[in-house]
Formats: structure tokens, sequence, C-alpha cells
């Protein structure tokens, strides 16, 4: 167990399953529900680390998979760790490679003992184990790590989702048995698919071992929302009320306010910064694209209000210029707007938990948003 990890339930809105808290971590203590940008690489695309904590940015997460090819684990591990190598002093967080098992399915090979990968750098091989991902975690030294798992397609059959489901849980169990960092917190995985009965299995099977948190993995990838949301529900209400719980890949407003309504406390996604390169800028009332003409002579900001970088300085006739002429500061400037609108967004919510109004403001961004709640 983590000396210096847990969370701190402040409060829990009277009308729904909503709750504010601390997460405190070895590189300090940040506010929940939170939003959590993505850096793959150990670096999120277009921003230095200083424009990311400026977004008001808690927790980030890096890629154990990308980064065990490139640099190497080793590399990062004498550097003195992540929080060194990217110079980024908040709390951190890696995953296992446990979506690439999904994401790469084309390239890998699943056995009991582990994942064979074909590097798509020069072609060989990588063999991922649940204790290998550890040691690689390990050696990477972010705050928060995860365990190894498979992230199962949708839609699947009950068949496959069950024995995948099983060798998951026992992956878990062999991934606690060789953590050894005792300033690292561990997260157990929830899958199970689309079944009802396989997620409560997964949920209370890994609440009865010593997580230090808990991820509900194997959503967003295709599934209806209605279906989405029912596996975050079939999954938190068999958690501990007492450990975090992280809502993995999801970043579009409904997805994360529905996840904050079920107690949900983490949210990552690399879609805002995705969206942001491709001119795709995030408002109130829905999602602009920079690029159409109607914002060349449009000398007003990304949305009235934003506190961010971008629209304190900037305009969308500017961004529609950078933009055009292919210029990199443009990729900048639109995801900080993206970045900081979600974690806004949680700031946002998070006053209204507190407040005992979520479920208000959470039909409040609804209504503003119409029928464009998604990305």
């Amino acid at each position: 167990m983590s000396k210096s990890f847990g969370l701190e339930v402040l409060h829990v809105d009277k009308n729904t399953g909503a709750r504010y808290g601390l997460l405190h971590t070895p590189h300090g203590t940040v506010e929940v529900p939170m939003f959590m940008p993505v850096g793959t690489n150990a670096t999120l695309k277009m921003l230095s680390p200083e424009q990311v904590a400026a977004c008001g940015s808690g927790v980030v997460l890096a890629n154990t998979y990308h980064l065990h090819l490139r640099p190497g684990e080793e590399v990062v591990r004498q550097a003195g760790g992540l929080h060194s190598f990217m110079n980024y002093y908040g709390p951190i967080l890696t995953d296992s490679g446990g979506f690439q098992v999904f994401s790469l399915a084309a390239r890998r090979k699943i056995t009991e003992e582990g994942v064979t990968f074909r590097n798509e750098i020069d072609g060989g091989k990588e063999f991922f184990s649940p204790e290998e991902a550890i040691r690689i975690e390990e050696a990477l030294g972010a705050d928060i790590i995860m365990s190894f798992d498979e992230c199962i397609p949708y839609p699947a059959t009950k068949e496959y989702v069950y024995a995948s489901t099983r060798r998951t849980l026992r992956w878990a169990a062999r991934g606690l048995a060789a953590k050894t960092r005792e300033d690292q917190a561990l997260f157990g995985i929830v899958q199970g698919g689309a079944y009802r009965d396989l997620r409560e299995m997964a949920a209370k099977e890994l609440a009865a071992m010593p997580f230090e948190g808990y991820s509900i993995g194997g959503t967003s990838i295709g599934e209806p929302k209605e279906v989405c949301y029912q596996m975050i529900e079939d999954a938190v209400r068999f958690l501990p009320q007492d450990k975090p719980r992280y809502l993995m890949g999801v970043g579009s407003i409904d997805y994360i306010l529905e996840g904050i309504t079920h107690g949900v406390d983490m949210f990552d996604c690399v879609l805002p910064t995705r969206l942001a390169r491709h001119g795709a800028l995030l408002t109130r009332h829905g999602r602009i694209n920079i690029q159409r003409k109607e914002y060349e002579l449009d000398f007003s900001p990304i949305e009235e209000g934003c506190d961010c970088y971008a629209c304190q300085h900037y305009t969308k006739a500017y961004l529609r210029h950078l933009y055009k002429a292919r210029e990199g500061f443009g990729q900048t400037l639109n995801s900080i707007h993206n970045i900081r609108f979600l974690i806004r967004l949680c700031e946002e919510a998070r006053e209204a938990i507190k407040e005992d109004r979520f479920a208000e403001f959470k039909a409040k961004v609804y209504a503003d948003f119409g029928d464009k709640r998604g990305f």
C-alpha cells in the first residue's frame, strides 16, 4: 500500500451519487472529480508542461506501452522518473498497456501468461505480462499505476467476455503480488463488457483485493451511450466508497457528467487535443470548426467568459488564420482551450456538488448543448 496516497471524500451531493473530495498523492493533493489530460509519450501534443499546468491540470497521463518502446523505461528511470524526465511535478498516472491489447489487436497474441505484441517501430516482439507491466511502471515512477488487463472489444459474446474477465482478475492478483514500490498506488480495472453479472463479478472480486483505487475499463469503444452508462453503474455500485474511481478513456461532456452522477472521480481522454489539432473547438453550445469561412472576420474569443489563455488573448479570426496557414501555434492555442474547457467543466461540477445542486448543473449544461452533447 502507498503510504502517501488516499481519497478523502468531503461531500456527496444529496440528490445524486456525485461526490467531491481530495485525492492525496506523493506529488500533491488534487480535487475530484477531475479531467486528466493525456500525454501519451510523456508530453501533451503541442503543449509544454507549464501550459498544461496553467490550464489547471491535476493528474496527467503517460502511456506505459509507448514509453517502453521509446525511449525505454530504463532511460526514464535514470532521468529520475517521469516527473523529472518530462518536467511535470504534479501527479502522474501511467496505464499498463491494456488498451493496446484492444487497439493493436491485429498485432498481438493473448495467452494466460500475457500478451505478445509486434512492435510497430521495428517489427520486433514485445511481451507484456502482469509482472512485466508492473516492472515497467515502477521504473517509470508515476504516482498512480494500472493493473494489466484486456480492454474487451464491443460487441463480444458472453463466453469471450467471461473468459477474458476471469483472466484479467487473475492478472490483477499477479500484478499486486509483483508490486514492490510503496510510493505508487496500484489500481485494479473492472472489465465485464456489457454483461451486468460479469461487471458485478469483476467489481466484487477486485474490491476484495487491496488495491488503492479502481478503474472502469472497456467503455467508450463503440457501444451505445446507454450501454456505457449501464456499464458504469454496474461497476460503481460494488466498489468501495473510500477509494478513487476512474473511468478510463472518457472525455465527452455527457460521459463525464453521467460518470460524475454515478460517483466517478477521474476521467481521461486524448480527444480534446486531437480535436484541437483538427480545428475543432469546444464551447458551451457545441463544437465549432474554426476553419469555417464565417470566422474570417470574427474578432471575438472562442467563447465569451472562458478564462483560458487562448480566449483571453486571441480571436477566432486569428485562430482561423493560424489554422489555414498551418501554423503550429494555432494547434497549441486550440489545445489550451479544449483542455481548459474540460478541466473547467469539472471545476464547476465540483462547486455544484458542494452545494447539492449537481442535478441542476448537469441539466443546465445539457440544455445549453441541446443535441450536441458529445464530440
